[in-house]
């Protein structure tokens, strides 16, 4: 049956009426005015326009309400099944006076197409969500898994569940953070890539290398590989984020081994290294006024290259035990400028036989640190020993610290050497990067300024440098102060706090023992 035909013929009859309407009541209007009133003239034509505005307000008024209830009905109908507007009413078709066989059709068919939809959207969930029917998912010859928007498991092929060796049963449903432990070697984690992507970004990816995955079996087992992650907000899936994963624990353990092998090679340096300092230092204390000038320049020279030596000597086993998370750290409340000065002076003399002075700066009355004493002590020592070698010319190194604008302790070692080129700058805390340039002029093995980042983001601190070529560079790094570390971050005695160097893991913070 043509419902709006019919609907339509409902509408032009009320229009129709109401117009009957408005000139019944004009006829009247003019012969109450000219036989009973007997008005004329201007009154006549007054009274007229007077009923006119008047029916002119009164009936669109009376009419509309009724006019446009389907309408309303039908909005209401929408409404009720709307997700964002779930607690408007279903409207009642019995109250439809105008159309009703319309509205009655038309709100059918909108249910009908709701019911239809949600079952559409049930059915393709289900679909898209199992993807173990999915023959690339399942079949992919790498470690693959998939999480939805609360970053739980939704899926991981059998490459993932072998390598991680674990149940599928325990694996999907989990969060990834409880589910894998892994580690980075820099603070660009997955967690801070995929926050950052969540808040900014519609799509995303990302890549990380050598990831350090600590299996369930006391982290006896390790898997060192490289990581992708693709990111897709709020698809019609629901699977926001996939991860691969590349394995090369071969190849990276190859690389670690290598590494421990050096350090096992040169630990076995430390003891004749010790023995060589004891004697030169009695040599200094004996010898001091019975020989020669020449002689006690030669005992100062001795006694410096035998401390730049254990410098390289801790730069190793140090970095070594970084990339094995061995390098422990406790921090404890010290004074700072106590700690500079001592360490300061136990460098002088390199310096000090290479002409160089070596000026200390602390403005102020600074907070106590949260510092390992030991840890730090290697921070400064290879600043001042790195200004010490690329002073060129220079002839003083300034020390400086300071109280930030955001209370932190800021220090910075400033040298007036032949500084850094532009394009080293982005790799100049890489492990075992040196500047071509002078690489064959300058020794060094590239791993004290990547021991110094970590050492210092251990610290919750942040290390940069700013440098002009034949100008000279100007090393920094903040230190936080002791009274704003939250009491749940110390230890028991509320005197120190435990920290790994090598600790960016699952999320992005620093791992505690």
């Amino acid at each position: 049956m043509d419902h709006l035909g019919k609907f339509t013929d409902q509408v032009r009859n009320r229009l129709i009426g109401i117009l009957l309407i408005d000139n019944v009541l004009m006829v009247a209007d003019w012969w109450v005015a000219e036989h009973i009133l007997q008005l004329n003239g201007w009154q006549l034509f007054l009274s007229l326009m007077g009923v006119s505005i008047l029916s002119l307000t009164v009936l669109p008024w009376l009419s509309a309400s009724y006019l446009i209830q389907p309408t309303r009905l039908i909005w209401q109908a929408i409404l009720h099944i709307a997700p964002d507007t779930a607690n408007t009413p279903a409207p009642d078709l019995r109250q439809v006076r105008l159309g009703r066989e319309l509205v009655t059709s038309l709100v059918g068919h909108i249910y009908q197409l709701a019911s239809n939809a949600e079952e559409v959207e049930k059915i393709a969930h289900a679909q898209t969500l199992d993807l173990r029917t999915d023959f690339v998912a399942t079949n992919l010859p790498l470690p693959l898994l998939v999480l939805d928007k609360s970053e739980n498991i939704v899926f991981a092929n059998d490459m993932l569940l072998h390598y991680i060796q674990r149940d599928a049963s325990e694996v999907i449903g989990a969060n990834i953070y409880t589910t894998l432990n892994l580690s980075f070697t820099n603070d660009k984690t997955f967690t801070r890539w995929l926050r950052h992507a969540e808040a900014y970004q519609v799509t995303s990816t990302q890549s990380w290398e050598r990831v350090r995955l600590s299996l369930n079996d006391n982290a006896r087992t390790t898997r060192l590989f490289d990581m992708a992650a693709y990111y897709n907000k709020n698809n019609a899936s629901h699977h926001e984020t996939m991860v691969v994963f590349f394995d090369h624990t071969d190849q990276y353990s190859q690389d670690d081994q290598a590494m421990g092998y050096v350090a096992l090679a040169v630990h076995e340096l430390r003891t004749p290294i010790t023995l060589l300092r004891g004697y030169i230092e009695v040599f200094e204390e004996e010898l001091d006024g019975k020989v020669d000038a020449e002689m006690q320049g030669f005992i100062r020279k001795m006694n410096a290259s035998s401390q730049q030596l254990s410098t390289f000597v801790n730069n190793i086993l140090n970095v070594a035990r970084v990339e094995d998370d061995q390098l422990e750290l406790r921090l404890r409340k010290e004074d700072w400028p106590e700690v500079l000065q001592a360490t300061i002076k136990d460098i002088a003399l390199r310096a000090e036989v290479r002409g160089i002075t070596l000026t200390v700066q602390v403005e102020g009355k600074l907070p106590p640190v949260a510092v390992d004493r030991v840890s730090i002590y290697e921070v400064i020592n290879n600043l001042v020993d790195n200004a010490i070698k690329y002073s060129g010319n220079g002839k003083e190194i300034i020390i400086k610290s300071a109280l930030t604008a955001d209370n932190t302790v800021e220090t910075t070692v400033q040298d007036f050497g032949q500084g850094i080129p532009e394009s080293s700058m982005p790799h100049i805390f890489d492990k075992f990067y040196r500047d071509h340039h002078n690489r064959a002029q300058i020794g060094g093995t590239g791993l004290g300024l990547y021991l110094c980042k970590s050492i210092i983001r251990a610290h919750n601190g942040h290390i940069w440098v700013r440098s002009k070529p034949s100008e000279g560079s100007t090393f920094g790094f903040t230190l936080q102060p002791y009274d704003q570390l939250a009491d749940d971050q110390k230890t028991g005695d509320n005197t120190g706090i435990v920290r790994s160097a090598h600790g960016w893991i699952k999320n992005h913070s620093l791992y505690r023992r």
